[in-house]
């Protein structure tokens, strides 16, 4: 069996659904599982140890996007404050949250709206780790507000063809465009409550269609 990377290539089947255990109500609406919890966890602990190397000693603001962003946010969080309870390296974190919406079905639209982030002006002179998806709206948006510098984790990277996207200073896996599920990322607001990163099925798409 191939050995999954943080580059998950075109071709990579992903994981038999048979191998894991996933919620019962889900049956038939997934192909396959891409990338399971435990592969998470241990590439968000590299991440975190990446962040302490550059930031170390730096007090910053976690950006985390909801709702797809807060489960990688709080285990990348986690996984800094385990480091910095262990090293002579410490990183003072806040954590502040908004809303980006972009979705319909599983398509990306243009009408991107932004909700908890009117004000933040409370990041002038901060260092910020932004967390989540659909980062460049946002940026462009946070700049506005003077922070010292700003540096972006993102779990998933898609490779889609001619995209102007706002690649991360963190990746944690480049994928195929594949549409992806759990882990927080939804479909219409449904598959949140799976553990692993999963690719949704033609069938999960109509069942769940609004």
């Amino acid at each position: 069996m191939a050995t999954l990377t943080h580059f998950i290539k075109d071709d990579w089947p992903g994981y038999s659904l048979d191998l894991f255990s996933y919620p019962a109500h889900y049956s038939g609406d997934l192909d396959c599982v891409i990338i399971p919890h435990g592969v998470i966890m241990d590439r968000t602990e590299r991440l975190a140890r990446n962040i302490m190397d550059d930031l170390g000693n730096h007090a910053i603001v976690v950006l985390c996007v909801l709702k797809g962003g807060y489960q990688f946010c709080a285990d990348l969080v986690d996984r800094i404050k385990d480091l910095s309870h262990n090293s002579n390296r410490t990183i003072p974190m806040t954590v502040h949250f908004i809303r980006l919406k972009s979705y319909l079905n599983d398509e990306s639209t243009e009408d991107l709206h932004i909700l908890g982030g009117e004000d933040l002006s409370f990041l002038a002179g901060k260092g910020i780790v932004g967390t989540g998806k659909t980062m460049k709206t946002l940026l462009k948006h946070v700049e506005a507000f003077g922070p010292k510098m700003i540096k972006v984790a993102g779990l998933l990277v898609k490779r889609v063809l001619h995209s102007s996207a706002c690649v991360p200073d963190y990746v944690g896996f480049e994928i195929p465009n594949r549409f992806v599920v759990g882990y927080a990322l939804d479909y219409n607001e449904y598959f949140r409550d799976l553990s692993h990163i999963c690719v949704i099925s033609d069938t999960g798409k109509m069942k769940y269609k609004i």
